[in-house]
């Protein structure tokens, strides 16, 4: 197990994630280290972390500035992660946060069209990123995710609602505003067929409604052979 750099209590809370975040982006230039520590108020990190088996292998798929993993490795809670993006900036915050504090962590700039990286992953995540895929490709991208899931492995799913309407403008104005792009929702109950189809158990299904954002989760698991 890695040795905590951060002290994250077992079941934290939105403020300890908070403070975690603030602590661990301390030296990052002012925007970025804002955005992360702000992200806890906005995302419900307090409860994904949890989700996560202790001493796992992640691969966190569209990780944006490393804040989840960060988190996870800083706190001790995982072996190792892997991360990547197609941001370039937010890629290389997250590979200096992960030096600074000398996090088992690593991080590349790449698109899913580039593939998903080799190798299998006790957990893998996938959080607030299908909305950003075309349509005709998140089936064929949610497949090759599960391909690097071994038996027994985790893959924790999180996007934004559809519905209600209001909070479904709502999220699609912030990533307008954030990531000028517009989004492409994907019903929650797809994801959720093609989890099946392609062999992975639901354990488990959430809403999280935080401020005006909507958020769905689904938590899956390869059985074991």
């Amino acid at each position: 197990m890695a040795q905590p750099t951060i002290n994250l209590p077992e079941t934290p809370t939105v403020s300890d994630c908070v403070q975690a975040a603030r602590q661990l982006y301390q030296d990052a230039k002012a925007l970025p280290r804002l955005l992360m520590s702000y992200r806890p108020t906005i995302c419900p990190f307090e409860v994904l972390l949890q989700l996560v088996p202790k001493g796992a292998n992640m691969l966190d798929v569209g990780c944006g500035g490393g804040l989840m993993l960060s988190l996870l490795a800083a706190s001790g809670r995982i072996d190792s992660g892997r991360g990547f993006d197609t941001n370039g900036d937010m890629i290389q915050l997250a590979s200096h946060v992960a030096q600074a504090h000398g996090l088992p962590l690593q991080f590349e700039q790449r698109s899913v069209t580039d593939g998903i990286p080799e190798g299998t992953f006790d957990v893998i995540s996938i959080i607030d990123v299908m909305h950003h895929i075309p349509p005709d490709a998140q089936a064929g991208f949610f497949e090759d995710v599960v391909a690097r899931l071994p038996p027994g492995g985790t893959l924790i799913y999180k996007d934004m609602c559809r519905r209600p309407v209001w909070r479904a403008s709502a999220n699609r104005l912030h990533d307008l505003v954030l990531a000028r792009q517009w989004i492409h929702y994907c019903p929650i109950d797809r994801v959720r067929q093609w989890a099946a189809d392609l062999g992975l158990s639901l354990v488990e299904e959430q809403t999280h409604n935080r401020l005006w954002y909507g958020h769905e989760l689904l938590v899956l698991t390869r059985p074991d052979q």
